[in-house]
């Protein structure tokens, strides 16, 4: 679509996305902006991508507690010299802790995009995802939810869906919680098959996939576009007490 994007690896404890774009063996390189040393993200298909496993070893765990791995966010956030871009893409680990009130304190984050499976036992923590972003200490806007896994369509059988972790799950929390739906991805085995050797699956030409890909994005940015037209900039959260935890009761 003609954007100027970067993504940044926020999962510190398990960094998937060199994996998934074919960088795996890549390190940053370091460039002088003005005078300073700044990292160089790392791009590939287009995309600039920053991540703590272009720091760390195939098979090193990262051992961190909260404050080193905010440490670590903050170096990828501030120390990088990402350029001139239209998204900045924040690839959050799953759950409601330390990384992501890190991200938040440290930058004003314009939306926040919830994806889950349609079971319900997916969907109970991604109504705790939605929940989090909209307390009012934090009250980072939510632009939608994306049904991942959403049915399973066989080769010899095109026009038979079959929803084998549910039907619409996703669809009808975004209903119930009243914010947008953004879109369904099927369960493709080629999606699994492109993550593993680094080509985006988003790419697969003049495939189902591509069209469910393309008008996931265009549903995103429109939901962008329509937020900042709607709400002021978000401004980056500031926690100073435990109240501001939604499991500490006043």
């Amino acid at each position: 679509m003609g954007f100027n994007v970067g993504i940044l690896d926020a999962d510190i404890y398990g960094p998937s996305i060199p994996i998934m774009f074919d960088v795996a063996d890549a390190k940053p390189l370091a460039v002088n902006i003005e005078g300073k040393s700044k990292m160089k993200p790392v791009e590939n298909y287009g995309v600039k991508v920053l991540s703590i496993g272009f720091f760390t070893q195939p098979d090193q765990a990262v051992v961190w507690r909260g404050p080193m791995a905010a440490k670590a966010l903050n170096q990828m956030i501030f120390d990088a010299h990402w350029g001139e871009l239209d998204f900045l893409l924040l690839d959050l680990p799953p759950g409601t802790g330390d990384i992501h009130l890190s991200l938040m304190q440290s930058l004003p984050i314009t939306g926040a995009v919830v994806v889950s499976t349609p079971q319900n036992v997916a969907l109970a923590d991604a109504k705790k995802g939605v929940a989090m972003f909209q307390q009012e200490s934090i009250n980072v806007p939510v632009l939608g939810i994306i049904e991942n896994m959403a049915y399973f369509t066989p080769a010899e059988l095109p026009d038979h869906k079959y929803f084998i972790f549910g039907k619409e799950g996703a669809k009808n929390l975004a209903e119930d919680l009243k914010v947008p739906f953004l879109g369904e991805i099927p369960l493709v085995q080629s999606i699994r098959e492109a993550g593993d050797v680094g080509r985006p699956a988003a790419m697969q030409k003049g495939t189902p996939l591509e069209q469910a890909f393309e008008k996931l994005t265009q549903n995103v940015v429109q939901e962008v576009v329509r937020r900042n037209d709607d709400l002021p900039p978000t401004e980056a959260i500031k926690i100073t007490t435990m109240a501001g935890c939604s499991a500490v009761k006043k």
